[in-house]
């Protein structure tokens, strides 16, 4: 493949930048981090994280932030670039399903994360990604408005009838089957990069990605360079222009270094 002019390199956080392993970002990716923006290359982070859930990757200055898939882009200075909530009625209808049916969520805005029915599953999966458990949703006090992004704890055999029943305006990705991510439909991680790219002046075939998950897909398609990593899922390598080492195994390094961007 002809090694294009990267100006611009996106990444996942979970199982791409932090290793599930140790929780820790390895010293080969900092380092690489650090050869980039000394390079002029812009890196930003995109996640499907909350904003208020990447305190312990800021310490690597990254250009920006693609949070909640794509739902609420903003710059290392924190200017909002682009915000957009879950259609207020799907919201509303999660709620009034899990009175009737059991139902693990969580809520994600701005300002918080909240969560509905902590199975022991779930608290599981939060000490995985070295998270705190958030703080219980009171279901009579949500502003059904302000949602960014939800996760909905139930398998992938279930997702599809959920969707259509009760979040039609929505869309689901997911990167483990504990659950999904659900955001607003037309969302992505691809239109954050498309806001960044506009942002910086920066065109899509001087771009990069790497990631290891479904909620990915999108991102690794739209970009010039999509790099899988080692420890991706198998349809996130199937879509791959490449395929890398695993986290902990050096490769966000080792690409960059075979594509000749550092």
């Amino acid at each position: 493949m002809q090694k294009p002019k990267i100006k611009a390199v996106f990444f996942d956080i979970d199982g791409t930048l932090l290793s599930f392993k140790t929780h820790e970002v390895p010293q080969s990716t900092i380092e690489a981090i650090r050869l980039l923006q000394t390079h002029g290359i812009k890196t930003i982070i995109s996640t499907g994280r909350s904003i208020n859930s990447i305190d312990h990757i800021k310490f690597l200055d990254f250009d920006g932030y693609i949070t909640f898939n794509g739902g609420y882009c903003l710059t290392n200075t924190f200017e909002v670039l682009f915000k957009q909530a879950i259609d207020s009625q799907d919201i509303q209808s999660v709620m009034d399903y899990a009175k009737e049916k059991p139902l693990s969520f969580s809520f994600m805005s701005e300002k918080e994360i909240t969560i509905h029915d902590v199975t022991p599953e779930i608290a599981g999966m939060y000490a995985h990604l070295n998270l705190p458990i958030p703080k219980l949703v009171n279901m009579d006090h949500v502003d059904t408005t302000s949602i960014l992004q939800t996760n909905i704890f139930l398998g992938p055999d279930e997702e599809k009838a959920f969707m259509e029943s009760v979040m039609p305006n929505s869309l689901a990705s997911r990167w483990t089957p504990l659950f999904a991510d659900v955001n607003p439909k037309g969302l992505s991680k691809k239109v954050g990069i498309d806001i960044f790219c506009k942002h910086f002046g920066i065109g899509i075939e001087n771009t990069m990605a790497f990631g290891d998950g479904g909620n990915d897909i999108s991102m690794l398609n739209h970009v010039q360079l999509g790099i899988a990593m080692g420890n991706a899922n198998p349809e996130v390598k199937e879509i791959a222009n490449h395929v890398t080492d695993d986290v902990d195994n050096d490769g966000i390094w080792n690409a960059l270094k075979y594509f000749e961007v550092i």
